[in-house]
């Protein structure tokens, strides 16, 4: 038989009851924080919660991941471990984890995810990482198709890619900013999210050369457009942004991968599903009706964007919403718009002006493209204007907007004086079960089959569709009877997947194996004696501990960014290219008191902010 690769959709949760309607919308597996020592400090969950969601999960053998990404202190290693053996006796099928004293610690044989917090750019990192047990690699946001193409040449375990979200202007696990300014850790959850402020651009000198723009502020990415080459660079698990989201985004940009993953997966005959069952929505879903602060491609085209396309959101870092139009005509608090989109009452409406400033307003009335609202805005003729709430699509959102359920067939016979039914379903699960007859059975007088097929079809209080029915023999048979083994072979059957339902188990860890850095800085995040002890035995000499573990102020000039964007770039100003517009050397950025300094390192196309 020809091995098909499958793809998984992976989907945020901020707790239990969004992860179900991630599932409903059809994820193939989510992703959800567990009590503690979760990237987001606000996304935890209790052990009940989790166990609801993995026993919804695996009916459609969806898989449910836990982050435990966090890096871990010496005196919370006996936690974490205990932890993790609630989290494997709660169904959970694998950890998303950064902190290698995990792979040391006594706890069950769960399977465990490198996490995006790992920073896996290179080959060499990506394979030691599979020598160390890894069954699914999260690679780093900045990377380019062919980067992607290289790493998965080198290792044979899954490749996991961004497709959709928020993005870190760092490099993710590599961003120190927030415990060197506000004690509050990224690696522990507590990001401070100084990449969303708006900061003055300075020279030398201090004289200003952009007043309050969000530089460091990114787009959200979208690949949408980019599914195909990403599976055919090595991708196999799409993973969408988003923990601390709302239920109505999860929803929407679930469905919407979804429908855009199976159009590649049914015309690509090598290609499957990682998980059984399909979703009928009671919404057309779209990208730009949930938040977003515009899109990028990031670096997914090359290292250098194509066609001068923007990065960074400078003028809000909040929700920029879909575009509708430009403003025709204004005055007071009515506008019309050159837009043929129906808009609604209760609409939210953001716009930005000719000097770059973003505001927001309400709809009061909507007549066409005549636009009645709350109050009077700043609006002018010419201003861009986008709608950030969407009434009637987020009132569909509000309510039961899909449901997921699995194919089942059915063949029906009698033998003897004993009903028989089997049920087979797309899972692969089957069962034959029967009951016995209070009366022998009667030749019926006229066809019973259409009857029968209408009493079996009735399913719907189950995750059960059916789809095929065959009827051997044509006897009448009580119809509450059909119905009661109906549903003793449905509970049955959901009774088979359960008990046969399997998750990956953790591999084994080559000791020999050596790290591709000898040297680690506290941008390496190693946080307690088991992680350094780990590096040390697989080859490090030089540990310099996690910026946490310092006491202290950090010094001037300490590194606390490194990123891919360049603020020369997005701005036009590139050194290395030919027409660039101008901008001096040094740079600063400043936010009140907290002053930054950029600095371009053009050998290496990268950029670092370091504390002045």
């Amino acid at each position: 038989m020809h091995y098909k690769q499958q793809i998984e959709l992976l989907a945020p949760a901020k707790n239990a009851y969004i992860g179900i309607e991630a599932i409903k919308h059809g994820a193939d597996a989510v992703y959800i924080g567990a009590t503690a020592f979760g990237a987001r400090a606000q996304a935890g969950n209790d052990i009940d919660s989790i166990k609801r969601l993995t026993d919804f999960a695996h009916q459609f053998d969806a898989r449910i991941y836990c982050t435990v990404n966090t890096i871990v202190y010496d005196n919370e290693l006996h936690d974490v471990e205990q932890m993790i053996k609630e989290l494997y006796y709660a169904g959970v099928d694998a950890l998303i984890v950064q902190d290698m004293a995990l792979l040391r610690l006594d706890i069950p044989p769960i399977a465990l995810h490198a996490s995006t917090q790992c920073d896996i750019r290179t080959p060499e990192k990506a394979l030691f990482l599979e020598k160390m047990g890894f069954a699914q690699l999260v690679l780093a946001r900045e990377l380019t198709l062919e980067e992607i193409k290289g790493i998965s040449s080198s290792v044979k375990v899954p490749l996991e890619g961004f497709c959709h979200g928020a993005l870190c202007v760092s490099y993710s696990g590599r961003c120190q900013i927030s415990q060197a300014l506000k004690n509050r850790s990224a690696n522990r959850g507590e990001c401070a999210q100084f990449c969303r402020l708006s900061y003055d651009l300075e020279d030398a000198q201090g004289n200003k050369l952009m007043k309050s723009k969000h530089l460091l502020s990114l787009r959200d990415f979208n690949a949408s457009d980019h599914l195909k080459q990403m599976i055919d660079a090595g991708i196999s698990s799409f993973k969408i942004e988003g923990r601390l989201k709302d239920v109505d985004y999860v929803k929407n940009v679930v469905a919407y991968y979804r429908q855009a993953l199976d159009k590649i997966i049914i015309n690509d005959g090598t290609l499957k599903r990682s998980s059984s069952g399909s979703s009928s929505l009671t919404f057309e879903p779209s990208l730009a009706k949930s938040f977003n602060r515009s899109f990028t491609h990031y670096f997914i085209d090359g290292r250098h964007p194509k066609n001068g396309m923007k990065m960074a959101s400078i003028h809000t870092p909040k929700s920029q919403g879909e575009y509708l139009g430009k403003v025709l005509a204004a005055g007071g608090n009515r506008i019309t718009l050159d837009t043929s989109t129906p808009l609604a009452n209760g609409d939210g409406l953001s716009f930005i002006d000719s000097n770059g400033n973003y505001d927001g307003v309400r709809v009061n009335k909507a007549a066409g493209n005549r636009i009645f609202l709350k109050e009077s805005c700043g609006m002018k003729r010419g201003d861009k204007v986008y709608r950030t709430h969407d009434k009637a699509f987020n009132d569909l959102l509000s309510k039961p907007s899909a449901k997921r359920s699995i194919d089942v067939d059915f063949t029906m016979w009698i033998a003897g004086s004993r009903l028989c039914l089997k049920a087979s379903d797309e899972r692969g699960s089957s069962v034959v079960h029967s009951i016995m007859l209070e009366d022998e059975p009667q030749k019926a007088l006229k066809p019973q089959a259409e009857r029968q097929r209408e009493v079996l079809s009735k399913l719907g209080d189950t995750i059960f569709t059916l789809r095929s029915c065959e009827i051997k023999g044509d006897f009448f048979i009580p119809v509450s009877v059909i119905a009661q083994l109906r549903r003793e072979t449905i509970a049955l059957l959901e009774r088979s997947h359960r008990i046969a339902y399997c998750r990956d188990l953790r591999q084994s860890e080559d000791k020999n194996a050596t790290f591709p850095y000898q040297n680690l800085a506290s941008a390496d995040n190693v946080a307690n004696h088991i992680a350094s002890h780990f590096y040390r035995e697989h080859g490090a000499t030089s540990i310099e501990p996690a910026i946490e573990c310092k006491s202290g102020n950090t010094e001037k000039d300490t590194v606390v960014m490194t990123t891919r964007y360049c603020l020369r770039r997005e701005l036009g100003a590139c050194l290395k290219e030919k027409g660039s517009s101008k901008l001096p050397s040094p740079l600063s950025l400043r936010n009140g008191k907290t002053l930054l300094k950029v600095n371009c390192d053009c050998s290496r196309c990268e950029m670092t902010i370091t504390l002045a």
